[in-house]
């Protein structure tokens, strides 16, 4: 009886791990599928912090982006399906064996202020990234030794069409959210986004506390003070030391800074106070912006000309790299500069393209979405573009998670079905 307990507890406790790495997995894979840009960009973090960058060029950090993202999904439906078992809870134990000492690493040495592995949806220190990790190293442990014990929700002769939609399914979601924008915007400049209100830290916040520490010498001996034991002035002062002892409010957006390259003068206020419809193109590189659509921007300059809206480009670029970009497209809109990591991260195409208003994010585009004059034919108070560019975050939630499952449900209810069939009939047999 005791051996039959220990064995109920033990298969139940396989499963809460396997499910508890599934959701992880699951989660993080999408998140990941969703930005494969933003994951491009913190593999090349990770790469620089190391000292290999230049050994890795954008497309095979890319593809890098989009197969880390697939395995971490499909391991996370594997073991959520329960199919698969013996290779996915390997996998799952590797994976986590290499990631659990690389966040202590970071944890240590500090190299990225975060680990990036649920992208910008929650975004963990390194202290909790590793508690994290060490846990479902438990987990991976658990499932490893006892994938016999995970049950399954498919049969055998179903699992390869659930483990090909699987793989699917998330190699084209990327491949979707790489040719226009994440379908899910997790940024502080999402549609709808206030930018000043971004910027803004409440007056009753979290202030940064310091500890601080003071350097003098006497007699050629150095010595450590503070504020409650500073000593007297027959000692000289060497240095002052500040460090962080409790991080206090950090505001969603910190970096959103303009600068007019042609006399030196700051943009950011005027443009967020702006009550007019302004356009702004994001050109973060001009050395690698995609000029196919050089003719449709400059014809969006022309509608803004027209109905007396404002129209710049951002970038982060030196100036002989905007006037080329000037020469090869005729361009007549102001430039204004801003930091490299801001642009990135304010659209993840190069270029990109928003529609603001008093400070608020109205639409953005990617340049293989960018409106026509077929769509740009009246004022925008007219057009649905100024209204709002993307459905609600829950809509297209439902709609990816109803692309996910219900497909996969209606196979396992007929792998159930015919299941149950040959049962009848070896029954009547």
């Amino acid at each position: 009886m005791e051996n039959k307990y220990k064995h109920i507890i033990g298969k139940s406790w396989t499963n809460i791990s396997r499910f508890v790495l599934a959701v992880v997995f699951i989660f993080s894979g999408f998140v990941k599928a969703v930005d494969p840009i933003g994951t491009q960009y913190k593999i090349s973090d990770y790469l620089t912090s190391f000292g290999f960058v230049d050994a890795f060029p954008p497309l095979v950090t890319l593809a890098l982006s989009i197969s880390l993202s697939v395995l971490e999904f499909t391991l996370g439906a594997y073991l959520l399906f329960g199919i698969r078992r013996r290779i996915s809870t390997t996998l799952v134990l590797m994976v986590m064996s290499v990631m659990t000492p690389l966040t202590l690493y970071l944890l240590l040495y500090h190299p990225l202020p975060d680990c990036g592995c649920f992208g910008d949806a929650i975004v963990l220190s390194n202290e909790m990234t590793f508690a994290k990790n060490l846990f479902l190293l438990v987990f991976a442990v658990t499932v490893f030794r006892n994938w016999q014990s995970i049950f399954q929700l498919a049969s055998d002769s179903f699992q390869w069409i659930i483990s090909l939609y699987i793989i699917a399914f998330v190699f084209v979601l990327s491949l979707y959210c790489l040719d226009h924008l994440p379908i899910l915007d997790f940024r502080p400049y999402h549609v709808e986004a206030d930018i000043q209100a971004g910027r803004t830290i409440p007056a009753d916040a979290k202030r940064d506390v310091y500890k601080v520490s003071y350097v003098m010498e006497k007699n050629g001996t150095k010595k450590i003070f503070t504020l409650d034991n500073y000593p007297d002035s027959t000692w000289t002062f060497i240095e002052r030391k500040d460090k962080l002892v409790s991080q206090g409010y950090r505001p969603p957006i910190s970096n959103f800074d303009l600068l007019c390259p042609i006399d030196n003068t700051e943009k950011t206020d005027s443009l967020l106070a702006d009550t007019t419809y302004t356009f702004l193109l994001v050109a973060h590189d001009m050395k690698e912006t995609d000029d196919s659509n050089i003719d449709l921007i400059n014809d969006i300059y022309d509608y803004c000309l027209k109905y007396n809206y404002r129209f710049y480009c951002l970038t982060a670029s030196q100036e002989d790299q905007i006037d080329a970009w000037r020469d090869k497209s005729g361009a007549e809109y102001r430039f204004y500069l801003g930091d490299d990591v801001m642009l990135k991260t304010m659209i993840r195409s190069n270029p990109g393209l928003l529609l603001m208003k008093n400070g608020v994010v109205l639409n953005k585009w990617s340049n293989n979405d960018l409106p026509t004059e077929y769509e740009l034919n009246a004022p925008l108070e007219q057009l649905p573009l100024s209204k709002s560019g993307q459905s609600s975050f829950l809509s297209v939630l439902n709609v990816v998670l109803a692309w996910f499952f219900i497909p996969l449900l209606l196979i396992c209810t007929l792998d159930n079905y015919l299941i149950q069939r040959k049962k009848k009939r070896n029954n009547l047999s």
